[in-house]
């Protein structure tokens, strides 16, 4: 008689899965990062503000660079089209066009050279850092892990609505045509996002392809965290220190490993 063994680890149920997925983006997301908090209360100055679309523009560049790594992983030309659609929403049909166009016309409208956007001379060793991680994650992992990784968007288009809002109450020096790029993110993101979940649900069939998909999506948000860290203490006022002396303070008692986003040092 043999005698099939259970897995030492069932699987998730897709409904556990997707529920496990949607809370690392509730939890780790960098909307609460205190610098993307102070952006949303309109607490940054013109230099800070500067500064963020100075080095966020560099992981922008990059994003369909990640994804041409992922679409030359994909084994169908039903999905590879898909994807290659990523790559020409950020880089556009023809010059003038697409997500990285808008970037760029936010950084003008913010007072900033194009050129000197362009030339990326002003961008932070620790995002250049973070966003190389990034871009050799997807080069690397595999299909499930890089598409798991982009599912951030999840959570963006709430994000880019509340930045809409924010800079339109609390930045009017910024003219409001730069605000092109959130705008197009919200739908966007919402369909990017559904299309991504849908592949990672039908991929990841074993608990090891689930915490494979869980940890890639944690990395991901880790990434865009470690590129706040890097712009906050680029040109950190004295009182944003205070703050975060004050979480931890209050916090102290709480979790010895508690950290101002709210995760455990871990996991």
């Amino acid at each position: 008689m043999t005698t099939t063994l259970a897995p030492l680890t069932e699987s998730w149920s897709p409904a556990e899965f997707e529920a496990r997925l949607r809370a690392v983006g509730q939890a780790s997301y960098h909307d609460r990062h205190p610098f993307n908090v102070r952006m949303h209360e309109g607490d940054l100055g013109p230099d800070e503000v500067r500064c963020w679309i100075t080095n966020r523009f560099h992981y922008q560049r990059h994003i369909p660079v990640k994804d041409a790594l992922i679409t030359a992983k994909l084994d169908s030309s039903r999905l590879r089209r898909m994807w290659l659609r990523r790559i020409e929403d950020h880089d556009g049909r023809s010059e003038g066009e697409g997500g990285i166009e808008r970037w760029l016309r936010l950084g003008e409208a913010a007072g900033l050279d194009r050129r000197t956007l362009l030339s990326g001379e002003a961008v932070l060793p620790g995002v250049r850092l973070a966003v190389e991680g990034y871009v050799n994650f997807c080069r690397l992992r595999s299909p499930l892990e890089a598409v798991a990784a982009s599912l951030t968007e999840l959570t963006a288009p709430d994000l880019m609505r509340r930045r809409i809002e924010a800079f339109e109450r609390h930045y009017p020096w910024i003219e409001a045509d730069g605000l092109g790029y959130f705008r197009t993110r919200v739908d966007q993101g919402r369909r990017d996002s559904a299309e991504a979940l849908e592949l990672v649900l039908q991929w990841a069939r074993t608990r090891t392809d689930q915490d494979r998909a869980v940890g890639a999506l944690s990395f991901k948000c880790d990434v865009l965290w470690a590129l706040l860290d890097a712009v906050q203490h680029a040109g950190r006022p004295e009182h944003a220190w205070r703050s975060e002396h004050a979480w931890r303070s209050e916090h102290a008692g709480r979790s010895e490993h508690a950290t101002p986003d709210g995760r455990r040092e871990g996991m």
